[in-house]
């Protein structure tokens, strides 16, 4: 699709700018952290990311939805629907694909060494949202191309989908404050920043909650919807117990995590 590269790098830009001037306007929390250190690595992590993409797949995700149309291939090239429909369905539907695709990467061991990554970052804010190793885009790239292959969704609705889960991605890690009664009025349709931050709790129980990226329902359906973290959003501590040392968290430690044994955590 033209100009598909330039609408992700605007759309991506604009986010990550407004996002990050109203962290620095009115954070939600204190960082615990040198801020400087821990955005270098993880917009190093997206720019690696990118380039490993670039050589390892020959198309991008709307390339392959405008094979697919083109050769007929998915449901939904099999049925004729108002354009506005087809677009609706396949994006909720790839919303579902990445939500169980999150939990996949939760509660599988080897896929669990990759995602951990993500969840080490001792503080959360707009940058945490591009936190993932390059071996877990990879995967999820082949994930997003099946679906993609399977729904027969139409090139449009793929890049809305991209560019609404890049953004909803940056919002939702966000370090900003929602008044009470807007947190709760959106989060019955889109995942809030508080919802999420639960996500990223240093206890399990609540680490294992609140999978989802754009859409909030999918964690209300499947029962892994978590309301608060029990220690309140000023006082719950963010990250895993076997990474406090931000010594251990630099870019190149960060790319080799997945494949060393993690530290014993830490007694504290």
């Amino acid at each position: 699709m033209e100009n598909e590269v330039v609408w992700r790098i605007v759309s991506f830009s604009v986010i990550l700018s407004s996002i990050g001037l109203w962290e620095i306007l009115a954070p939600r929390r204190p960082l615990t952290t040198r801020k400087s250190q821990r955005w270098f690595a993880n917009l190093s992590m997206i720019a690696i990311a990118t380039l490993v993409v670039r050589f390892t797949f020959p198309l991008l995700p709307v390339g392959l939805a405008i094979m697919a149309q083109e050769q007929g291939w998915g449901i939904l090239n099999f049925v004729t629907l108002p354009l506005w429909l087809e677009i609706t369905i396949a994006v909720i539907i790839l919303d579902f694909v990445i939500y169980l695709q999150h939990v996949m990467f939760h509660f599988l061991p080897i896929l669990w060494r990759l995602h951990r990554m993500h969840h080490s970052d001792l503080d959360l804010d707009a940058s945490s949202g591009n936190r993932f190793h390059p071996v877990e885009i990879i995967i999820s790239i082949g994930i997003k191309f099946a679906a993609i292959l399977i729904i027969g969704a139409a090139p449009l609705a793929v890049l809305l989908f991209e560019i609404v889960l890049n953004a909803t991605a940056i919002f939702n890690h966000g370090n900003i404050r929602l008044p009470l009664n807007i947190d709760r009025w959106l989060r019955t349709v889109l995942v809030t920043p508080d919802m999420h931050r639960v996500h990223h709790s240093i206890i399990p129980r609540e680490t294992n909650s609140n999978f989802g990226f754009s859409l909030s329902w999918w964690d209300y359906l499947c029962g892994t919807y978590r309301a608060q973290p029990g220690a309140g959003h000023l006082e719950m501590i963010i990250g895993l117990k076997e990474y406090r040392d931000p010594a251990r968290l630099t870019l190149p430690r960060l790319l080799l995590q997945p494949f060393i044994t993690p530290p014993p955590p830490d007694k504290d």
